[in-house]
């Protein structure tokens, strides 16, 4: 036996959590024609126009690698452009096209759909909570990754 069960690991928990956000969502946004890691890019270029591919990455949770295929493929599909930035040429600006904006907006109504099929099962009381609590275990695990780095 291990010396932590794993029905006493957070982490367990947190990504059951995870992988159930993630099969509601793709199974929500198939119609819509994008994957989870393709709507998440297209939201952040919604609210973010211009942004760098690297900044884009970071703001999705993926690797640099991860997101040029992202970006690659939607570039194909024709719902994002990428064109220099003015002054620093080796950065490309990356915006959604017309037809970018409306796959995120078809995907964002399915996604907030999920959400708000998951909140409806929480109280208002339960839901803070478990934002708080989501927070602080992120803030937490983090710290383990900064106290690994310093020993």
């Amino acid at each position: 036996m291990t010396p932590m069960p794993a029905a006493e690991r957070i982490g367990s928990y947190v990504k059951r959590a995870e992988q159930a956000l993630n099969a509601a969502k793709t199974t929500a946004l198939k119609p819509a024609g994008v994957t989870v890691a393709q709507y998440a890019a297209l939201l952040h270029l919604d609210e973010n126009p211009g942004i760098s591919a690297a900044a884009l990455a970071r703001l999705c949770g993926v690797t640099p690698p991860t997101m040029n295929t992202v970006l690659t493929n939607l570039v194909d599909r024709g719902l994002i452009e990428r064109t220099p930035h003015a002054w620093h040429k080796n950065v490309l600006e990356t915006r959604l096209t017309g037809a970018g904006e409306a796959a995120m907006h078809e995907a964002d109504a399915r996604a907030i759909a999920v959400e708000r099929a998951v909140a409806a099962g929480l109280t208002e009381t339960e839901r803070q909570t478990l934002i708080d609590l989501l927070t602080r275990c992120a803030e937490l695990f983090d710290s383990t990754r900064s106290d690994a780095t310093a020993t």
